[in-house]
């Protein structure tokens, strides 16, 4: 069944208020790990479907408007534009190894997670003009492997248990 322009609008406008709904969870839930950054990434159980669903644009648009409603609710200026640079990279990063057909949902999204982190880590280094915060990096890269796995996994269970079919156009 084709899309509909509408229905595509309507589909990404749900997501998104799910992802904020999903980031607004995580920052209720009282984890606090020692090393900065460290973080479940809960949105992601919905950014790596749209991924899937409806391509890098759709993906990379729904992100930017969670990272910025959510850094206007529960953040900083700071936070937006760290969370923006491991998005850019996390994307490009899952869009490339999702084309190439050769790995997981859970790989991609594990992949994902890692490159998240590196990219806030490079935001870190610019932002701060500090190059010492890369001793975060091997910690902040294996818990973007963790948690990207986690994501991924349940991101997997709803692809293949939610069939995403636009309406009927009217």
């Amino acid at each position: 069944m084709k899309r509909s322009s509408a229905g595509k609008i309507a589909y990404l406008g749900l997501l998104t208020s799910l992802a904020v709904i999903m980031g607004y969870v995580e920052y209720l839930i009282p984890f606090r790990f020692p090393v900065p950054g460290v973080k479940l990434g809960l949105a992601n159980v919905v950014i790596v479907p749209v991924l899937y669903w409806f391509g890098l644009p759709a993906a990379l648009i729904v992100s930017v408007i969670r990272i910025l409603i959510s850094g206007i609710l529960f953040g900083n200026a700071f936070g937006v534009l760290y969370s923006l640079f491991g998005t850019l990279l996390s994307l490009l990063t899952m869009e490339l190894l999702r084309k190439t057909e050769s790995f997981s949902v859970i790989g991609v999204s594990a992949a994902g997670g890692a490159m998240h982190n590196l990219g806030q880590i490079i935001a870190a280094m610019v932002i701060t003009g500090t190059p010492a915060v890369i001793r975060y990096l091997p910690v902040l890269l294996v818990a973007g492997d963790i948690t990207g796995c986690l994501i991924g996994l349940i991101s997997a269970m709803l692809l293949k248990r939610v069939p995403l079919t636009a309406p009927e156009s009217a």
